[in-house]
């Protein structure tokens, strides 16, 4: 996640630049900088791909992305019978959240709230 994270940031500042770059360009023939600014857009698009795979491999793991710039991914799962997600944000140290399955990370709530019996015995990871 920390390379997915720092990719994913680094990716959006660069191509938040170039689109600067690009607005302010002026469309002449021989334009000296036409050559870098093409090589920037294939950076660009050769490190979405990497990104790509990283949120790949996530899948095939069973992991949900919701943010890749924040490190966040939901975990399906089963708490108390009932279809959840339990969440992670890069920098926690475990996996101690989780929302309905229609709500979103504003609306987490921490698995200390459950009772420890459900946590022990009613509380299932599906990945």
């Amino acid at each position: 996640m920390q390379d997915l994270v720092r990719d994913a940031r680094d990716l959006v500042d660069r191509r938040d630049r170039l689109q600067v770059l690009l607005a302010g360009r002026r469309l002449t023939a021989g334009n000296p900088y036409d050559d870098e600014l093409s090589q920037m857009g294939e950076d660009l698009e050769r490190d979405a791909n990497r990104i790509r795979e990283y949120i790949e491999e996530l899948h095939q793991l069973g992991v949900e992305l919701k943010s890749a710039t924040d490190g966040l991914v939901d975990f399906p799962g089963i708490l108390d019978g009932h279809h959840v997600y339990f969440c992670w944000k890069l920098g926690e140290e475990e996996v101690s959240h989780w929302h309905e399955i229609d709500a979103g990370f504003a609306s987490r709530k921490p698995l200390s709230s459950v009772s420890p019996r459900s946590q022990a015995s009613r509380s299932t990871f599906l990945c």
